[in-house]
């Protein structure tokens, strides 16, 4: 128990100062980028800019830390001889590695029980607020159990979108209603449909209702039937679907909340289920990239070429992570199930880490 707790400790030493370092060195190198990207904007506020922006960055290069970690954790090991002491003493190699691989499950475990929902709302908000800085404003979409939200403005005020059901390209709204407000905030008209299409720079609506909202009006007795109607927006299919923001941008408890959401206002939800998918099998991931890098890193220093063995586990952990990062591109195209994408590069990293494991033990 002594010798777990000690391997152990030193391994989430050696994360916790990799972690550190990449951190300092990514934050450093965007606070360059923020400060070219807004040199008008106050110093602190860049900060905070950045500060935004880390939690995201450290997740993504989660797998990286672990890699480099391991390398150095068993490295060490293996010039201070306690693996030839931990072998001498009885213990394979497999059960040394049972407290490194421990600690990677459940750094895992609280990156996807805590980190995730911290990435998700920094990076919500860094997307926000550079959206805001560029121009650009806030996201125009949001979706809810009942429907499709949308939101356009101008200079003679905003129009409220809503629509029960939308075509998966978002190019077709079913049943949508127009609501339009002055600058001022006043209800002018309400627009009904049976379908609205979205075309470049206006939505042509079919089969319409106009009900007109102003002040000491009867709306009902002065609506109007139309065949077809035109309505000027600066809306395009681009910013909308970029409205959906990334999947990353939803915390991971909500996801089947909000992929329900999605189908059932008609869009297709599939990326966000790869994402969940690829999340849960995240810690499995972890694990298997400190197998892959003890099997080649701790041996005995002696007799072996380290530096050839270090390239070789680093290259081949890239390689894995390259891998299902192209295996979760599949899964959001439809070319691959979803659990396949999500699921078979982890297992099959673990299985191949365990493999090359037991091959070096019974040598």
């Amino acid at each position: 128990m002594i010798l777990h707790y000690y391997l152990a400790r030193r391994f989430l030493w050696s994360f916790l100062g990799v972690a550190i370092v990449l951190s300092v060195l990514m934050a450093l190198i965007d606070l360059v980028d923020e400060l070219n990207d807004y040199p008008d904007l106050p110093f602190m506020k860049v900060l905070g800019v950045v500060a935004l922006k880390m939690p995201e960055a450290n997740y993504e290069v989660l797998p990286l830390v672990t890699i480099l970690a391991s390398v150095a954790l068993f490295l060490r090991l293996s010039r201070s001889s306690e693996l030839v002491v931990l072998r001498a003493s009885g213990r394979s190699a497999m059960q040394g590695l049972a407290a490194p691989v421990t600690v990677a499950l459940i750094i895992g475990f609280l990156g996807l029980a805590m980190g995730n929902p911290i990435v998700a709302a920094t990076a919500k908000r860094y997307h926000d607020l550079v959206n805001t800085l560029d121009g650009r404003g806030s996201s125009v979409l949001a979706i809810s159990s009942e429907g499709l939200w949308l939101r356009q403005g101008g200079v003679d005020g905003q129009t409220v979108i809503f629509a029960p059901r939308a075509s998966s390209d978002l190019a077709i709204l079913f049943e949508p209603n127009f609501m339009d407000f002055a600058p001022g905030g006043q209800p002018l008209r309400r627009i009904s449909a049976a379908t609205a299409r979205l075309g470049a720079g206006e939505w042509t609506l079919s089969d319409v209702k106009i009900w007109d909202l102003s002040k000491g009006v009867n709306s009902e007795a002065t609506a109007r039937q139309m065949g077809n109607l035109s309505i000027p927006s600066q809306l395009t299919r681009d910013r909308i679907i970029d409205s959906f923001g990334k999947p990353m941008y939803v915390p991971i408890w909500d996801l089947p909340k909000f992929i329900a959401q999605l189908e059932q206002a008609g869009f297709s939800a599939r990326r966000y289920a790869v994402w969940f998918q690829t999340e849960l099998a995240n810690p499995l991931f972890l694990v298997a990239l400190v197998l892959i890098t003890a099997a080649f890193t701790m041996g005995h220093s002696r007799g072996r070429n380290t530096g050839l063995s270090v390239l070789t586990a680093v290259l081949l952990g890239f390689g894995l992570h390259y891998i299902r990062n192209f295996a979760l591109i599949l899964g959001e195209n439809g070319q691959i199930p979803v659990l396949l994408a999500a699921w078979a590069p982890p297992l099959a990293s673990f299985l191949l880490a365990i493999g090359i494991l037991l091959h070096l033990e019974d040598g």
